[in-house]
Order: C-alpha cells, then structure tokens, then sequence
C-alpha cells in the first residue's frame, strides 16, 4: 500500500519536534496544553491572523514559518470554528487539513490534539489520524519521473500530543484497519486495466486468506456448473476468463446468519457490442469500484476482528466486443433460473451482479445484501457526486444507512422502488431485458436487481459517481476514492456485531 504517514501518540509534556500542529477556535482560543507547547509563541497567532485575515474556521489554516519564541521549524494553525458544531466527522477532516499543509520530504510532526476547552476524546484523535493517513495517500507507482513542482507521496513521522496515550492507541487499532481497508480499495480502482484483470482481482482478494478470511475463487466452469449465465455471458467476449470471488470472515457466533456484501467487478468495460464513444473511455477501468469497496471491506472486517459473520462476494468480468461478445438480442438464463433478453450489452452490471446475488441469497441466507455497482450514469444526473443512489427493499436496512451515511460523510440519498417501473423491463421474448431505456434508468436498473434477491432484506448503491473520479476532498485526493468502506463498517459496527 503506497501509506508511508507514520502515527504514534506522545502525552501532552513531551517537547514538540519539527513541524507543531495546533488547533484554535473561531475567537483564536486554544486549550492549555496547547499554549504551554506554544509558550511565547501563542503571542505570535494573533498577529499572525490579523495580518492573514485568518479566523479559525472550521478547516481553515495558518502557516507561520519559524515562529518567534518557539523552537518549532513551522507553526500550523487548524481552524475548528466553533466548538459547539464541531461534528464527529468535522476530525477525519482536521487530520486531512493537516496533511495537506506538510511538505512530500519527510519530516517529523508534533499534533497537539487538543481543543480550547480540553483534550480531545481518543475516537476523535483515532479520526485526526485516519484523516491524516487518508489525505496522503498518493498512486503514482507507474509514474518514473516527477515534473518540476510535482510532490510525491508524503512521508511523514506525526508524534500526536494526547491527554491517555493508552485510550488513543486502543481507539486508533481498528480505526487503521479501516484505512488500510479504503487504501486498498483505492488501489484497487487505480490500477490499469491491463495489470488488473479479473484473475489478478481475484487472486489480490485472495491475499485476505492471511488474515483468517476464508476465500473461494469460482472459476469458468464452475459457473458454468452453477448455471451462472448471465454473469457468463458478459464476460464470453473477452480473452480474460471471469470469476467469482466469495469472501467469509466468521467472527460472530457460529450458526449466526451472516451479513453480506456484493460488488460489481467490471474491470474494464468497452460497453461490448453496444460499445461506448472513445471519449473518457480510459475511466471504464474504475467500472470494479463496487467490489474494489467489498475487498476494502472484508480487510478491515477481519484485521479489526469484528464479531460478526460476513460474506463478501464479487463478480469479475471484462466486458469485450470480440466475435464471441454477446449481442443485442440474445436471450441467457440466469443462475436463478429466470431469462434475460440483452437489448444493449453496455447494460452489463447488473447481469453480472443477478447471478451473484442470487448465489448467495440461496448458499447464505444472509440477515442482509447489500450490492455496492458503479452501475448507472443516470444516478448522476440525479445526484452528482456527492450521493450515492440507495434503493431497499426494507425501511430499516434504509434509515440505518441513511444515518451512518451522514455520520461518516459517505452519504447515500433513497431513491424509489416500485411495480410501475418494472413495466419498463418487460420483454416480449424473454421473463424481463436488461434495460428499460433513458427514463428513470438508475430506478429501472435496481428493479431489475431486486428479482435476484430472493426475498432478502436488501440495499443497492449506485456508486457510480462517488467510487471513481469523485471531486476531491479533504481526506481524498485520488481518482479512486474507496467509497463505501467506512460507511458499511461502520454500519456492521454500530447495528450488527455482536455485543462485546
């Protein structure tokens, strides 16, 4: 993983090395800690803001170089505004603020993880950490020179101040392991096409056996077996064979019914027959942000050694316009038995997805799916990029993803499920086709995912425009954002792990 931000925890008495990081309010206060670490340098801010026309909003900041009265090589100044609407994820962004104001060349950094009116609680200095981490993270493995001006990858070696250096190493262990889970995710969706290709996804997820996850890679003719059709029948285009990954990780109590995760996996998609224009084409290798998120998932799941039962599954194809493509027109059988007409082959996510769901509904039994596709692009012309779609069978799978959405910035907006719209995918020919045309096509898609659920409480995100390519944030600076990773461990954390 390209991670080379080193954390460790220092108490509030120990004396700041190299770069000091602080953190002040909107009336430029800062806690006690903070000014003995400053001493006659606290003097200086003030000054400093004055003729910087900086006010302590919440993720702004001061650089005072070489401050007067301190032995600190550099001063920065974290604005937090005011202290009463600081929200929980408001500290991923400090820790992501910070990073962006430190220098590629390595260098030692003191945080002092403080507010005006004391210490900050350890998950809130876990979440400066993971902030940290989060924004340095760079892909540029295949980059073999840097142009003039162009920063590398930040390395840096942070000592954060805290008040229980004990506490913020307990909160901060399954907090990195839920980095560690979006880094991976984001290389995942990084990567060229031509290095990852469904059989190198597949053995990359299989690297998780080291951590207790039980994996089963489904090969051609296993599929073939299991009457796997309609995920076949997308990837019989292309010299890449595809495959099925399933995921178990068994921390909960044994006979427990599993959580489960479902990942499109199209690691590179041409739109097959009904291939797609040139322009933009390149971004189609991120078409496997989906299961790119449940790999990403499953990691930090079995590194923190959740209690809970989960299974994660994904499709891997590559969808190709060769002369074994498969057309508009023709009619496959899916594994669950029902019959798809394909009238545009650019509609290939959720054939993929039909198979895998239905896979495991029936092996598992799950409490829940939740699918994760870049499936759509009329999700975003209805949300942007700042929401993923959300479509669910069940109210409270709904309202709980809705509210660690909000929590963690990953957010999702609920989108309608309804019979009118199947009306849209009935075909003449066959039970349904796999496209129902411009109007509602997010909606239109996710009526299709619901026949293979089985009856399953179930959720599908559209992460077609927050996966890959997403605006940059404070905390994300790369075109594959791991989107979904925080969210959905989050979610398993707070409702299904079983009590400690």
């Amino acid at each position: 993983m390209s991670d080379a931000v080193k954390v460790g925890f220092v108490a509030f008495s120990a004396a700041p090395r190299g770069v000091l990081v602080v953190f002040c309010d909107d009336a430029l206060k800062v806690g006690e800690a903070t000014r003995k670490a400053l001493g006659k340098a606290a003097d200086t801010i003030k000054r400093a803001a004055a003729a910087n026309q900086f006010k302590g909003k919440s993720g702004s900041t001061l650089d005072i170089p070489a401050p007067e009265g301190n032995k600190a090589e550099r001063l920065i100044v974290v604005g937090v505004g005011k202290a009463a609407d600081i929200k929980e994820k408001d500290f991923l962004k400090f820790g992501g603020v910070t990073a962006s104001k430190l220098n590629a060349a390595s260098e030692a950094v003191t945080v002092i993880a403080e507010l005006p009116e004391g210490a900050m609680q350890p998950d809130s200095v876990a979440a400066i950490a993971s902030g940290l981490r989060l924004r340095a993270y760079k892909f540029d493995r295949y980059k073999t020179k840097k142009k003039d001006g162009e920063n590398g990858a930040l390395r840096a070696d942070v000592s954060i101040a805290v008040e229980d250096v004990a506490a913020a190493r307990k909160a901060l262990a399954p907090a990195s392991h839920v980095v560690d889970g979006v880094i991976i995710a984001r290389e995942l969706v990084n990567e060229p096409p031509n290095v990852l290709y469904p059989v190198e996804f597949a053995r990359r997820a299989s690297q998780l056996e080291k951590l207790g996850v039980n994996v089963e890679v489904l090969d051609v003719k296993a599929m073939k077996k299991l009457g796997m059709g309609a995920l076949l029948g997308v990837a019989q285009g292309s010299t890449q064979p595809g495959r099925t990954v399933i995921m178990r990780w068994n921390g909960g109590k044994k006979g427990d019914q599993p959580v489960a995760f479902v990942g499109k996996g199209v690691c590179f998609d041409t739109g097959g027959i009904s291939i797609k224009g040139a322009a933009s084409m390149e971004d189609m290798k991120g078409d496997m942000g989906g299961a790119a998120c449940v790999v990403g998932l499953m990691h930090a799941l079995a590194a923190r050694k959740a209690k809970v039962n989960a299974v994660g599954a994904i499709g891997l194809v590559e969808n190709m316009p060769d002369g074994n493509a498969q057309r508009p027109g023709d009619i496959v059988t899916s594994m669950s038995g029902q019959t798809i007409e394909i009238i545009n082959t650019d509609a290939e996510g959720r054939l993929v997805l039909a198979d895998v769901l239905w896979y495991v509904a029936k092996k598992f039994k799950p409490k829940f799916m939740i699918d994760l596709a870049t499936l759509t692009g009329a999700i975003m012309v209805a949300l942007g990029t700042e929401y993923s779609g959300m479509f669910c069978n069940n109210d409270e799978l709904a309202e709980r993803l809705s509210k660690i959405g909000n929590e963690t910035g990953e957010r999702v907006w609920r989108m309608p499920l309804g019979p009118e719209y199947d009306k849209l995918i009935d075909s003449q020919f066959a039970d349904m086709k796999n496209t129902g045309g411009r109007h509602g096509g997010s909606i239109t898609a996710a009526q299709f995912l619901q026949r293979f659920v089985d009856n399953t409480p179930w959720a599908h995100l559209d992460v077609a425009g927050t996966a890959m390519g997403a605006p940059k944030t404070d905390i994300n600076q790369s075109w594959g954002s791991g989107y979904g990773v925080r969210l959905l461990d989050r979610l398993v954390a707070e409702y299904y792990e079983a009590t400690k």
